[in-house]
């Protein structure tokens, strides 16, 4: 590990800052807080069109049968979980590229690389003939948005005090996170009307049937209207950014694997994040199979990005708490709060009218609420536990881990769905995994006279 400023700047001039001390006062007030802000700032907005990217396929899945597309329940729940997939399996990637590229390079190329998935929805979704396998790549590229959060929360730990590193990483992964509930509010808004008031330029209307009503509608439209803010944002970014000047190569970043506090902190990661992310993609799908087959069922999509939405506030939230409080006694609270979520939303998915709708509803966004304390909460107990370098490197790894959790989350509803007609084995099954994890924060970090309060 390099924390000298000569070798980075040598090897590629302005990209590297010539020093960063943020823990010294001075140095934070006259130079050090500028531009940390400044680097949140465009890393954030970045950060959001990377999830807006990763999850606009679940947002596109509960309209494709209704255009034509010829698809199972399992092919639908298979495209869900492919870019959770591609997401863990990218940030055990990008995990190691901020010390060895810098934040300039990684932020910037990470988000004009979803131009790619954002294009290649943009041409799919207007030929109901596209294949299973040509969908199956495109949801798998979704995932490179997924992918970038490994890089660019990392990044950003390097900027900021440790007093503030809660605070810091909450606002930009809870503001981050705002982009599944954009892409999951604005889909149905935007695919209503053709872009630019022209159908040459992009694409005609399919026909979507939807309760024996046919109507326009320009899916298309779900992907495009994101191609210009993914060229400004990335262009801007290689611009305005620069890189701190701690360095390491890819082996010195093993070191991390050494220490039994990397693991656990990635159980605690998977129990908050694995399971915002995993709810957040399959919510809408969710709603359609618990309650699709009742008289006068309610739009996935009108509900669905309500959960990410209150996971994503109180993530930006119980940064602050966390800061003032501590990371463990949060996670704590949060942990014991998604147990009992868990136990409860069974109880309502299994419906005979629509009675039980609104608490279904309610479960849910009390779990995504608990969920996005405790993504914060555990970010805060992070660099405690840790030096900066290997900080930032854990944090990427337990985010490349429960990055994973659209995947699995997709994969054991259709499971459920399959197996039993709902999805209420899986839900007894976090229960169970959630409360060893709050045991094991308790054991470790929470209690009075823990061995390591964080």
């Amino acid at each position: 590990m390099t924390n000298t400023s000569t070798p980075a700047a040598a090897r590629s001039g302005a990209t590297w800052l010539k020093e960063w001390q943020p823990e010294d006062a001075a140095f934070w007030a006259s130079t050090g807080k500028r531009v940390a802000y400044r680097t949140l700032t465009v890393t954030t907005a970045n950060l959001m069109l990377a999830f807006i990217v990763w999850f606009v396929v679940s947002a596109l899945v509960v309209r494709l049968p209704q255009i034509g597309f010829k698809l199972s329940t399992d092919e639908l729940f298979w495209l869900t979980a492919m870019p959770g997939l591609a997401g863990g399996t990218l940030r055990l990637l990008h995990m190691f590229l901020t010390p060895v590229y810098g934040t300039r390079h990684v932020v910037g190329l990470s988000t004009l690389s979803l131009l790619i998935p954002a294009i290649g929805w943009f041409y799919a979704v207007q030929d109901p003939t596209t294949p299973f396998w040509a969908l199956m790549l495109l949801a798998f590229a979704a995932g490179l948005g997924g992918g970038n959060f490994s890089s660019f929360m990392p990044s950003t730990s390097l900027f900021f005090p440790k007093r503030l590193q809660g605070t810091a990483l909450a606002i930009q992964a809870g503001i981050g996170n705002f982009g599944v509930s954009v892409v999951q509010f604005v889909t149905p808004w935007i695919i209503g009307f053709a872009l630019m008031g022209s159908t040459a330029f992009m694409g005609e209307p399919q026909m979507m049937t939807k309760a024996g009503v046919t109507s326009n509608v320009w899916l298309q439209n779900a992907a495009a209207i994101y191609v210009p803010f993914i060229a400004v944002l990335g262009i801007t970014a290689l611009i305005l950014l620069r890189s701190v000047p701690i360095t390491a190569n890819f082996r010195e970043q093993f070191d991390i694997f050494r220490s039994k506090h990397t693991w656990t902190m990635t159980s605690l990661y998977i129990m908050t994040f694995g399971a915002f992310s995993g709810l957040a993609a399959t919510f809408p799908l969710l709603i359609k199979q618990c309650y699709g087959g009742l008289e006068g069922a309610p739009d996935p999509l009108a509900f669905a990005f309500y959960g990410p939405l209150v996971g994503s506030i109180s993530r930006v939230l119980a940064g602050p708490v966390s800061d003032r409080l501590g990371g463990a006694r949060v996670t704590q609270w949060a942990g014991i709060g998604m147990v009992l979520c868990a136990i409860a939303v069974p109880f309502f998915t299994t419906p005979t009218s629509l009675d039980s709708f609104p608490y279904f509803v309610a479960a849910m966004l009390a779990l995504f609420f608990f969920a996005g304390v405790g993504n914060a909460s555990t970010f805060k107990q992070m660099p405690m536990i840790f030096p900066p370098r290997q900080a930032g490197g854990v944090i990427g790894f337990t985010a490349a881990i429960a990055a994973y959790g659209p995947f699995f989350f997709g994969l054991l509803f259709g499971w459920s769905f399959g197996a039993f007609g709902n999805p209420n084995a899986v839900f007894w099954g976090l229960a169970v995994f959630f409360a060893a994890n709050v045991f094991l924060n308790w054991r470790l970090y929470a209690r009075r006279n823990a061995p390591h309060p964080c």
